[in-house]
């Protein structure tokens, strides 16, 4: 390892883990350490489970700069990709860790569902699904767990009508996706439920190739039939689909909820308000704030580039922290102040550049819906328990808690 961070022109004894630790008691909060970083400099050296040592970005400046730098690849397969964990035998690259242009053919594939034009037709029916399990809320028993009862079945429905996916295997789904992304898993266990989650969607396509409906797997069986996918190549596309479609959100409904709960003020103008852009605003505040995505984008150099004084050499890694970033005095004036009256839609939670995020829209209409009537309808809404109590997810690729009890 020292000649590895010797080679890198990196200091062992003064080079810092990745990923840092979260603060006791600011469950909120990027790691102190990523903002000492960020007080020192754009990028630094950091040191990996394999001992590599990638640079990390910590300002927003540099890291937007960065993702839209076509210098910059996404491409796991390539030497110094900076892998977040051990690469489990066997496993596949989704679109999302590929270049262009087989990247961009391969996201044009089901980019159609998730316009904006698209996701405004489903506000309605996300309204009901809202309003319904709100309804199972307040006739059910109390304390609850929101995340069981409301945040985890919010997206889980949404993405299952829009893949065409059967939400009675919810539970299936939800257990193998948990292990997938957990960051301490073991890479045996994070490939086998990979498996079985691709044996799942695999039996779906094939469903759907026999019997098409009006959903995005059968337009996937129908790009099989056409001989532009593979069968394996559209159950893979299924699972990256239904594991985003529904972790990050599920996790952003409950987080969000706690870090409102800890800022009554800023709950007090939500909950009363009746003003669409009050909320929207809400929403990219509260993705600024918090970041889901808490692990950074990973990226990998194709040639050497000058960057805030520094080279970052061809075949170097690069960890775009943007939790960090979000948090850049330099870009959002107190930005450890949750303020949900700022503009706040500069963030990078969602990425930026020709890989940034392509559930946005469905993910901030889903939030738009949550956040604009569960605290209108629980006006009382409140913890159950005291937040030093509360089990967060700092084993997790995706930031939450698993659980929250809530009484009202």
């Amino acid at each position: 390892m020292t000649d590895m961070l010797s080679a890198a022109g990196a200091d062992p004894a003064v080079v810092p883990e990745f990923p840092m630790a979260r603060a006791a008691g600011c469950p909120f909060d990027p790691p102190p350490g990523l903002r000492s970083l960020q007080e020192e400099g754009p990028i630094a050296r950091v040191r990996l489970w394999d001992g590599s040592t990638p640079w990390v970005v910590t300002r927003y400046a540099e890291q937007r700069a960065l993702m839209a730098d076509p210098r910059v690849s996404a491409d796991i397969t390539r030497p110094g990709y900076p892998a977040p964990a051990p690469l489990p035998k066997g496993s596949f690259a989704s679109f999302i860790l590929m270049d262009d242009p087989e990247h961009h053919r391969l996201r044009r594939m089901v980019q159609a569902p998730f316009t904006v034009k698209r996701v405004e037709a489903m506000r309605p029916a996300v309204q009901k699904i809202v309003d319904d399990l709100i309804d199972d809320l307040l006739a059910g028993p109390k304390p609850v767990d929101l995340v069981e009862a409301f945040a985890l079945p919010v997206p889980s429905l949404v993405i299952c009508e829009l893949l065409g996916v059967p939400y009675a295997d919810h539970g299936f789904f939800q257990d193998n996706s948990k292990t997938v992304i957990r960051r301490d898993a073991a890479p045996e266990e994070r490939a086998a439920a990979g498996g079985r989650l691709t044996a799942y969607l695999d039996d779906l396509v094939g469903r759907k190739l026999a019997e098409p409906a009006d959903d995005l797997l059968s337009q996937l069986a129908g790009r099989v039939t056409a001989g532009e996918l593979t069968r394996e190549g559209a159950a893979q596309m299924g699972v990256l689909l239904l594991i985003a479609g529904h972790e990050t959100t599920a996790n952003m409904i409950a987080l969000g909820t706690l870090a409102l709960l800890q800022n009554p003020d800023q709950l007090a103008l939500l909950r009363d308000g009746d003003d669409p852009k009050l909320v929207a605003g809400a929403v990219e505040e509260l993705l600024r704030y918090l970041n889901i995505t808490h692990s950074g984008r990973r990226r990998v150099a194709l040639e050497d580039i000058e960057i805030a004084g520094q080279v970052i050499r061809a075949g170097e890694g690069m960890i775009m922290a943007n939790d960090i970033a979000n948090r850049d005095p330099g870009a959002f004036p107190e930005p450890d102040d949750l303020d949900i009256r700022r503009d706040a839609r500069r963030h990078v939670a969602f990425g930026f550049g020709v890989h940034q995020c392509l559930g946005q829209p469905l993910a901030r209409m889903e939030l738009q819906v949550v956040y604009s009537t569960l605290y209108r309808r629980v006006p009382t809404l409140r913890l159950a328990t005291d937040l030093d109590t509360i089990p967060f997810k700092h084993d997790g690729q995706v930031y939450g808690v698993y659980e929250l009890p809530v009484t009202w």
